[in-house]
């Protein structure tokens, strides 16, 4: 929009000429001297174009610019929000982490189906599920008991074979930042370093039976509803033994030692305080 030449009316300068203009400011010559002001701004409040066609134009660029103005205070506002609520999330994390107290069962066994067997371990992430009942129907579980000291068991089984049968397919220890308690996504994702993928021999000769058992059934060998469940530290730690005896590969083996050295030290366990496997399979 050229305005040069336009004839403006000031509330307190009077009448003037616009002698110079661009995208954020005109030069306006009044009777006794030159005045630059904010364009457009100055506009409506303070500076009247005398010039009917350009007082329109004038008053939609005004508009524009408002509205404009509005959107970026509403971004503004809501990046401030997003600060607001990160810089919370962060001290909730902080106060967890500081005054996280180990729970003796904080270690998680995954059930993976048949497409998870390959994501599992391809993406070193699993999905908690999601809620199907309670007023938190339709969200993703929450694995509270997860923390810095827990590992990710994934385990699987054929359609044709019973659950007795159910294998070891890998283990992770969970990323270094990862509280359960925060996690709203379901998501778990793994450690950068500590990530282990049985072969297929290694995993039928770790059958997941060998180590758990349920207490109140200890003859029962079932898994009947649910993505995972929580299971004792200690067992994780027998399990951890076992995998670095079968690896033969050197640097796998010397991988499988520093993720049971990691592990026992967050789990404050001593090797010599770690029992022989006494899962439901042993007491067939």
């Amino acid at each position: 929009m050229n305005l040069i030449n336009k004839k403006v009316t000031h509330k307190r300068f009077g009448i003037g000429s616009i002698v110079n203009q661009n995208d954020s400011s005109i030069e306006i010559h009044f009777a006794s001297e030159n005045k630059r002001f904010v364009f457009p701004d100055v506009f409506g409040k303070h500076l009247t174009i005398h010039d009917k066609s350009d007082a329109k134009l004038l008053e939609e660029i005004i508009q524009k610019k408002e509205i404009e103005r509005k959107e970026e205070e509403s971004r503004m506002e809501e990046a401030k929000e997003l600060q607001r609520k990160e810089l919370l999330l962060r001290l909730e994390h902080e106060k967890l982490m500081s005054n996280h107290r180990l729970h003796p069962s904080s270690q998680m066994v995954f059930w993976c189906d048949s497409e998870e067997q390959n994501s599992s371990v391809s993406e070193w992430n699993v999905f908690s599920g999601i809620l199907k009942s309670g007023n938190n129907k339709g969200k993703p579980n929450k694995p509270s008991r997860l923390h810095q000291n827990s590992a990710v068991l994934l385990t699987a089984r054929d359609s044709s074979q019973l659950e007795k049968d159910r294998r070891i397919l890998g283990v992770y220890m969970v990323n270094e930042n990862f509280v359960g308690k925060l996690c709203e996504d379901g998501h778990i994702p793994a450690h950068s370093k500590y990530r282990i993928q049985l072969t297929e021999q290694e995993s039928d000769q770790l059958l997941f039976w060998q180590y758990y058992i349920n207490e109140k059934f200890p003859e029962k060998m079932t898994w009947k509803t649910g993505k995972y469940r929580y299971f004792e530290n200690l067992w994780m730690a027998q399990i951890l033994l076992d995998i670095i005896a079968l690896k033969s590969d050197p640097k796998e083996r010397e991988l499988a030692q520093q993720f049971f050295k990691h592990f026992c030290k967050m789990n404050q366990i001593t090797v010599q305080e770690i029992p022989k496997p006494d899962g439901a399979l042993t007491r067939i």
